[in-house]
């Protein structure tokens, strides 16, 4: 036995040595909820810098480069409109800018942030029809077709649709929606939800024919909370000349009039917009916005590969309209979600998606998207996977091993389509 000073030494206990995990963590925090996502620090470096004058020459470039490179990122021609909010916010305005007091507004119900959007509205002095769902699959296109054939009147003045899901991991499919609002022959304006789906997911506003878009800064685009964005179509500006809906911190007309020279009718956070310009470049940089949505669609394969490979059940029932942002699992009967989190937190500092309203304590979700590679993930499925067997939840072995499968084989492909381009 070693000796230190003239004392026996024995090795630290498993106790020991949890109780130092437990109160002084090593390393980063893995902070693997769908967003706030993990910010890159070259964003914090730009952030960190000093304010500049929001109404000199210097921000008038600033804002003209962050509100072209949203229009990019949207898939639009149209404006974009940045509001220093949450998501929240942007909902808001995107419903008071449009609307009258009274108005039927339709709406799938495909999880938590759906049902938030329905409150608001109703909130708003709005009719919203909610069109039921399961929490387990995108807006369903052929009931909204359906209604609206319904409404031969004409009355619903909008469709409200949650792009991907945050509290259930399912991403529903809005060109189909689309579809189907042009089979009704309905004049309803579109709005989609796209705050966890933006930069991570494919979206095209222009191309669906989306009337207002909805978006938000702490997911996809990496930055700390604080944005959130509306992009436009010209049937919705023509709708806010009509609307009679009281706003005014959320009204379109003054920001789009100081958004032609770069500016904001009111403080804007500039700190933020420099974090997003440099966000936009970073997506840019890494061969575009199809090499950032491949990127997700990995990591999110990889990720169900390792469900899977537990034995555990995916909540999206839909294989069409999995997530390739997060991945929500659902606990075997009778093992709670909230102490499984509890004990990863604990002692691997690590951050897992809670279940929300109607699936609270069933569900955890695993986030992956934002400044994220393969060996971020795989960290974090090892995580899920010793925090599963600490907390005694039954699942077989081996999902981090079926994950790094599913990515080894990619970068092969990979590796070899380099060699041959060579």
């Amino acid at each position: 036995m070693l000796a230190h000073r003239g004392a026996p030494f024995a090795p630290p206990s498993v106790t020991d040595l949890a109780s130092v995990l437990m109160t002084s963590p090593a390393g980063r925090h893995f902070l693997q909820i769908p967003g706030p996502t993990n910010v890159p620090e070259r964003i914090l470096r730009a952030i960190d810098r000093a304010t500049i004058d929001h109404r000199g020459p210097q921000f008038g470039a600033l804002g003209r480069e962050v509100l072209a490179g949203m229009q990019a990122l949207f898939k639009t021609r149209s404006p974009v409109v940045i509001y220093p909010a949450s998501g929240t916010g942007a909902w808001e305005a995107a419903l008071v800018n449009t609307l009258d007091p009274g108005d039927r507004v339709l709406m799938a119900e495909t999880g938590q942030f759906a049902t938030l959007w329905k409150n608001m509205a109703a909130r708003l002095g709005l009719q919203p029809e909610f069109i039921a769902g399961d929490w387990r699959r995108g807006a369903d296109p052929g009931a909204i077709e359906a209604a609206l054939i319904a409404d031969t009147a004409h009355a619903i003045r909008a469709v409200c649709v949650v792009h991907n899901e945050t509290s259930t991991g399912v991403t529903s499919r809005i060109g189909a929606v689309r579809a189907a609002i042009d089979r009704a022959r309905h004049p309803a304006l579109f709005m989609a939800d796209t705050i966890s789906s933006l930069g991570s997911i494919d979206y095209r506003h222009d191309e669906w024919e989306v009337d207002v878009t909805v978006g938000g800064s702490q997911k996809g685009l990496m930055l700390p909370p604080g944005l959130s964005f509306n992009a436009l179509s010209d049937k919705a500006l023509a709708a806010a000349r009509r609307s009679k809906m009281p706003k005014s911190y959320w009204a379109w007309e003054e920001m789009l009039a100081s958004n032609k020279s770069g500016y904001f009718p009111y403080t804007p956070a500039t700190n933020l917009l420099y974090g997003l310009r440099e966000a936009l470049t970073m997506l840019l940089e890494e061969q575009g916005l199809e090499q950032v949505f491949r990127r997700h669609d990995r990591h999110a394969d990889a990720t169900r590969k390792a469900v899977r490979a537990w034995g555990l059940e995916l909540q999206c029932l839909e294989p069409a309209e999995f997530s390739s942002s997060l991945t929500a699992v659902r606990m075997p009967s009778g093992h709670s979600e909230v102490r499984f989190r509890q004990i990863v937190l604990e002692r691997f500092d690590m951050s897992l998606g809670s279940g929300l309203g109607k699936i609270a304590d069933k569900v955890f979700r695993i986030g992956h998207l934002g400044d994220f590679n393969d060996l971020s993930l795989l960290g974090t499925l090892a995580g899920v996977e010793m925090g599963l067997e600490l907390a005694g939840v039954p699942h077989s072995k081996g999902g981090v091993a079926a994950a790094m499968s599913a990515l080894t084989a990619v970068a092969t492909v990979a590796s070899a389509e380099v060699r041959s381009a060579a």
